[in-house]
This record gives C-alpha cells, sequence and structure tokens, in this order.
C-alpha cells in the first residue's frame, strides 16, 4: 500500500520549519506521495478559534520561546527565536511555493519550502518581499519566472483551495500532516507519522 501524506503548513511557521526535513525523510523512507500544501491559517483561525501569535496570552507567548529554543537545541538546527522579520505574511511564499510546485514537482517544492524557512528563522530575511523571494528562486537554481506564475488566478485558486480542505479537514495549526486520512498536529507528532507509515 502507497501511503499518502498531505502536509499542510504556513509558510513563516517555525514549528513547521522544525519539522520539515523530517516529515520529507519519512516520505521518502515510506515511498509516500506527499502533497505539498500551504495553508491562509489565519483563514483557518477564524474558524477553529485560534489566536494570531499578538493577540495569545502572555504567558503562552512567553512559553512559546522557550519550546522553539528547546525544540532547536534538541534537533541541533539553528533558529532565532525571536527574528528580525516576524510576525511576517506568508501569503506570496505561500503562492511561489505553490508555482514551484506546478513547474517542478514535489522535491523542488520541498526544497523551496526549506529555503523560506531557513529565509525567516536562520538567516532573518523579509519573506514579505518579492526581492527576497526571487532571491531564494536563484539559490534553489529555479526559473525567476516562478514570481510571475505565482500571481496567476490558477495559483490562487490552489492556495485558496489548500486553505479550504484544512478546514474541511478540521485543522487547526501549523504543521499538520493528514496520513491517508489521519491528521497528526505538529512536528512533535512526528514519531506517531512514523509509526503510522511502519518506518
Amino acid at each position: 500500500m502507497q501511503h499518502t501524506i498531505d502536509y499542510y503548513f504556513a509558510a513563516q511557521s517555525p514549528w513547521a520549519y522544525l519539522g520539515h526535513q523530517r516529515i520529507w525523510n519519512l516520505a521518502t523512507q515510506a515511498g509516500a506521495t506527499l502533497h505539498v500544501m500551504p495553508v491562509d491559517f489565519g483563514q483557518v483561525f477564524a474558524v477553529s478559534g485560534g489566536l494570531p501569535l499578538g493577540k495569545r496570552a502572555p504567558q503562552r507567548q512567553q512559553y512559546r520561546l522557550l519550546e522553539l529554543a528547546r525544540f532547536s537545541q534538541a534537533l541541533n538546527m539553528p533558529l532565532n527565536v525571536e527574528p528580525q522579520f516576524f510576525p511576517v505574511a506568508g501569503d506570496d511564499a505561500s503562492r511561489v511555493i505553490i508555482a514551484v510546485n506546478q513547474q517542478h514537482g514535489t522535491q523542488a517544492a520541498m526544497a523551496y519550502t526549506s529555503a523560506v524557512f531557513h529565509a525567516v528563522w536562520v538567516q532573518q530575511r523579509n519573506i514579505a518581499d518579492a526581492q527576497v523571494l526571487t532571491e531564494l528562486l536563484h539559490e534553489c537554481g529555479l526559473e525567476a519566472r516562478c514570481m510571475a506564475n505565482a500571481q496567476t488566478p490558477e495559483v490562487q485558486a490552489i492556495y485558496s483551495h489548500n486553505t479550504q480542505r484544512a478546514i474541511d479537514a478540521h485543522l487547526f495549526g501549523a504543521p499538520s500532516y493528514v496520513v491517508d486520512g489521519e491528521m497528526f498536529w505538529g512536528q512533535d507528532r512526528l514519531d506517531f507519522v512514523a509509526r503510522k507509515l511502519g518506518v
């Protein structure tokens, strides 16, 4: 049986960054089909009752920073817990990821997504800046025309469709991995994803 993983994430999520390479490794090991699905979690929160970071209680915001530092250290992954360009809008980056996926496939989309995550959380670059997104395409060996394609109605329709699918699947946070219809929320659930995939 070939497994299918719907990988829902926000382009600016530190938690998705922390799990990104691991979900790709698991999918590869299992021979699973992975669908790269950037989502507008602002719309998901509006339905699920989630709050944007700035509206969360101070205690929750402080604990989030502690947990990010813990996971960064535990996973040996560099991460600036309070980067210069955050909060940051991820919509434009999400649309470029979709355009890359359309033109070059899953592997290129995952590589570009990784570059976006590193731009925010390691390099402290502004992913809301079109020039930065273009530079990331170049650094990944991808054509700059992905920027133009990202502005098409077709790409916007896919982004909206991903978001609606996330709402319909009752998701409420990023990243979420839906494996053969079963939801796993958060990069700290990847051990359970591995069990589901049998790897």
